[in-house]
């Protein structure tokens, strides 16, 4: 065990906030190195001659702050310092080569840049004045909740007792919606691999995240169950319709597992379907099967047009309130113009031609990539808008990455999406409606040349 405890009656008052900052200057100085393990609760309690409530306190604080690791039956242990979180996709400025395959973004064609003109043409002969003149977002966007709910219903989400937030995008609603549910030091479970903003996030709202055991169909129930066991949780955030890295889409009976243990232990569901309608035939949401508890999520940014930035937050109608309040302070409200245009398109049938168009540009892709990658172990959905390409030694998803990057191609390696920051299923995300049909080719061509040989060392660029 590490011996470090500061003297008894150094500590100013409060107590726990002055023993949770004796810790990072411990920390700081070297004095406490990443692994060490503190001393228990009773222990540093009895050391100091403080209560065990106050030393728990201050473990707490030290937790929120990303400084300790509390693990049950283990004890706590001085964290790794997080550095920022890497992006999955590759920054302008540092890729330079001719094929970016690392960013999920829709297929863009001729049609939806037509629509667009179209819409503004419109807009510029009978614009709503409460687009542009309302600072209240209840009289500028209450015009827009009938196309909402239409949309959602098209989601396979109809509302019943619930109310819906439009925001900018699905990354509002994401930080709406955790807000709600959580505060500083809750712990979110997710999929062992997920989204790539949810563990940035988490960690700048002072919230845990731990990730889960997954199969092809997404998180296992028994490994949710076996969390929620172990340690308070209050809330589980889930993709299952093919959005997360592995493209793994949940079946029904799987969904309603999920829903009962959510239900069981009284916490909350976040539910990412940012794709929306674009995979025909899937399962209704888990949001469907458990209202009361569901916060669900989805956006126009994917299955539409990736500048209609607008998004629809379905909240439970006892949470109406405080989910408002904090969408209030972090986003004041969506765009009304943005809302203006998809309401237009949602009620015009623009909408659902931009989303069969979208859904057939994709099933060719994906067609594309089946056959380029054949006899490789890659996973995809019909309609997706990436494949998860697993690997196996020699091949790690750093080295892929690279050298993909020295042949001109950018992919997103799966450890930006891995809640515990390591490398335990290692593969690469390749995503397919970025770029044009001949770049998106010429790309998976590369990709499928280098996995079907070893990895050589990578020499400097001559």
């Amino acid at each position: 065990m590490t011996i470090w405890p500061p003297k008894p009656g150094t500590l100013r008052r409060p107590a726990y906030r002055s023993l949770a900052e004796a810790v990072v200057a411990a920390v700081n100085a070297g004095l406490l190195s990443p692994g060490d393990r503190l001393p228990t609760h009773r222990q540093m309690a009895f050391d100091l001659g403080l209560s065990v409530q106050t030393v728990s306190r201050a473990y707490d604080e030290l937790i929120r702050r990303g400084v300790v690791n509390g693990e049950v039956g283990r004890g706590s242990f001085i964290r790794r310092p997080q550095a920022e979180a890497a992006t999955p996709f590759a920054p302008d400025r540092q890729f330079g080569g001719d094929i970016d395959l690392s960013l999920l973004k829709p297929v863009l064609e001729q049609a939806h840049l037509n629509a667009m003109r179209d819409v503004l043409a419109a807009l510029s002969e009978n614009f709503p004045t409460t687009a542009i003149s309302s600072f209240r977002p209840s009289s500028a966007l209450r015009a827009y909740q009938p196309a909402a709910e239409r949309w959602l219903k098209r989601c396979g989400l109809p509302l019943e007792r619930q109310s819906v937030l439009l925001t900018n995008g699905a990354t509002a609603a994401m930080t709406v919606a955790l807000m709600t549910v959580a505060q500083p030091g809750d712990l979110i479970l997710a999929e062992a691999l997920s989204h790539h903003t949810l563990k940035t996030l988490t960690r700048y709202l002072g919230m845990r995240v731990a990730g889960l055991a997954t199969d092809e169909q997404g998180i296992l129930p028994e490994s949710l169950a076996a969390a929620c066991a172990r340690d308070p949780v209050k809330a589980l955030y889930v993709m299952p319709s093919g959005l997360n890295p592995q493209a793994a889409m949940m079946g029904t009976r799987r969904r309603g597992e999920l829903a009962e243990i959510a239900r069981a232990h009284d916490i909350a569901i976040i539910e990412n379907d940012a794709w929306g309608p674009l995979q025909p035939g899937r399962p209704a949401p888990v949001s469907a099967l458990a209202r009361e508890r569901s916060f669900y999520f989805t956006s126009l940014t994917k299955c539409i047009l990736p500048g209609l930035r607008i998004g629809f937050l379905v909240v439970p109608e006892t949470r109406e309130s405080a989910a408002a309040s904090r969408h209030l302070v972090t986003n004041w409200m969506a765009t009304p113009l943005m809302a203006e245009i998809a309401a237009r398109w949602i009620n015009d049938g623009t909408a659902d031609d931009l989303l069969q168009r979208q859904r057939a540009a994709l099933a060719e892709r994906n067609a594309l990539a089946e056959r380029i990658l054949h006899g490789l172990p890659f996973r995809a959905s019909i309609n997706g808008m990436h494949v998860w390409l697993p690997l196996e030694p020699p091949w790690r998803d750093a080295v892929l990455v690279e050298h993909a990057r020295i042949n001109g191609v950018a992919i997103a390696p799966g450890t930006t999406f891995a809640l515990d920051g390591g490398e335990r299923r290692p593969g690469v995300r390749i995503c397919l409606g970025g770029e044009s049909r001949e770049n998106l080719e010429r790309g998976l061509e590369v990709i499928s040349r280098l996995l079907r040989s070893a990895p050589e060392p990578v020499l400097m660029a001559i």
